[in-house]
């Protein structure tokens, strides 16, 4: 018997199912969201660790997880794998967000990128500084990158809650802003958080580093084939004493920004696929697996329409957006009130990265904006006024996820590392604010300047 020619039609049941996921797809794809979900692991982190369960938040992160492969056996806690392991996908993506700017967006030329270098150099400059003035002691000063970080999906997110009134520069501006500070962090990490080198596992790497060019080279597009090469870089330099994390920024680095060459062009080898199916399907197929060539070839055409860069990108970042930063937030910011002692060394701690990130942060980025403009090389972001890029400024104190990772590779000591990621979250929260507030004005002022005109 042939197959029908016609698609059954839905039924209510999936009519309501579809409805249902579609707007759970535009939910997830709204930049406000992540940053809400965000908030919301930190806050379960720290109620869980000041709760009754305590010992249960200790105990759940610290559950070994063994990873074998033949006789190589890695064995090590949850929170490893989280902070080593899945956060390495964190930072594939900021390295891919790095490489697309370079390639074609804020960071392409000098020009564009005078402005949010100038303000990104102030904004790790100052809260360093400023650290440092308040923990000058040999056991302290470990601390001074923790405030020089900027989480790119909070800042956003809070951003998007004041609507389509923030002009686009202004955005763009932050997006540049926060990559900069990315890319800081990056070399931070490599140059002064990572231990003594092991060659073995930089050659290691290097190896791993090869094998990805060669698939490139080979024009292998699926990005499955490259789970292989990219394990190899991060086990490389996790045996090297590099933070492993690095290894995603080297592969999101190295994700092409051009489509492959191909003999036909995607959109003409999608129009000959449906071409295909279509007579395939109206003359009645009598085995349904001579329909699944042209549905191959069309998923293959889908798939080279956009850049490599542009195509994984989209495809993690829900899954980083809402799941890895969540649970990263979920087991690093759980910081026990109670247990801890917030005196002393640790209190200057405390004060030391809340105050680098709430005042240092806005003072460094509009300090070197300040300058940048001063000297000529660059000007304002269309729309944009020093009130604007005061929000900014105080946007960029939110630290968080990047400021909670470099205080976890800075202090060793418990009491310390607690103090840190509590400075850490009441100047987010703090900064978070502060910027909103400020934004509902530069909003306001610019409604009263248009009405004006």
């Amino acid at each position: 018997m042939l197959p029908s020619t016609h698609a059954p039609v839905p039924g209510g049941p999936q009519i309501v199912a579809e409805r249902f996921f579609n707007a759970i797809a535009r939910f997830l794809h709204i930049e406000a969201v992540s940053g809400v979900v965000l908030l919301l692991a930190a806050a379960t982190a720290l109620i869980w660790a000041n709760s009754p369960w305590a010992s249960s938040y200790e105990h759940v992160w610290h559950t070994p997880v063994a990873l074998s492969v033949g006789t190589n056996v890695i064995s090590q806690s949850l929170h490893f794998w989280i902070n080593d392991g899945l956060m390495t996908i964190f930072f594939l993506v900021v390295g891919m967000e790095i490489r697309r700017e370079i390639h074609e967006g804020a960071l392409s030329s000098v020009q564009l990128a005078s402005l949010p270098l100038a303000a990104a150099a102030g904004g790790v400059a100052m809260p360093a500084l400023i650290y440092l003035a308040v923990n000058s002691e040999p056991g302290l000063r470990h601390g001074w990158a923790i405030p020089t970080a900027t989480d790119i999906a909070f800042a956003v997110g809070i951003l998007a809650l004041l609507g389509r009134s923030i002009p686009g520069s202004i955005r763009i501006f932050l997006l540049a802003l926060a990559i900069i500070d990315d890319i800081a962090a990056v070399v931070i990490i490599a140059l002064f958080y990572s231990s003594g080198l092991d060659y073995t596992g930089l050659l290691l790497a290097l190896l791993g580093v090869v094998l990805v060019i060669a698939f490139q080279k080979l024009g292998i597009a699926s990005a499955f084939s490259y789970v292989l090469p990219g394990a190899v870089v991060w086990y490389g330099m996790l045996m090297s004493g590099a933070h492993p994390t690095l290894a995603g920024v080297v592969l999101g680095l190295m994700t092409p920004v051009v489509r492959r060459p191909a003999r036909v062009q995607p959109i003409e080898a999608a129009s000959q696929a449906l071409n295909e199916f279509g007579e395939r399907s109206h003359a009645g197929a009598s085995d349904v697996q001579q329909l699944v060539s042209p549905v191959r070839r069309l998923e293959e055409a889908q798939r080279d329409l956009l850049p490599p860069v542009i195509r994984v990108q989209a495809a993690l970042h829900p899954w980083v957006a809402f799941g890895v930063m969540p649970l990263f937030a979920l087991a690093n910011a759980g910081v026990a009130l109670g247990g801890a002692d917030f005196s002393g060394q640790s209190l200057s701690v405390l004060a030391g990265v809340a105050l680098a990130l709430i005042v240092g942060k806005p003072v460094g980025i509009l300090l070197g904006s300040w300058l940048a403009i001063q000297a000529g090389w660059s000007r304002l972001p269309p729309g944009a006024t020093w009130l604007g890029m005061s929000m900014i400024g105080c946007l960029g104190g939110i630290g968080f996820t990047m400021s909670i990772f470099m205080a976890m590779l800075a202090f060793d000591d418990a009491d310390l590392l607690s103090a840190a990621k509590l400075g850490v979250l009441i100047a987010s929260l703090a900064a978070a604010v502060i910027g909103l507030l400020l934004g509902r004005m530069f909003v306001s002022r610019q409604r009263v300047l248009s009405a004006a005109q």
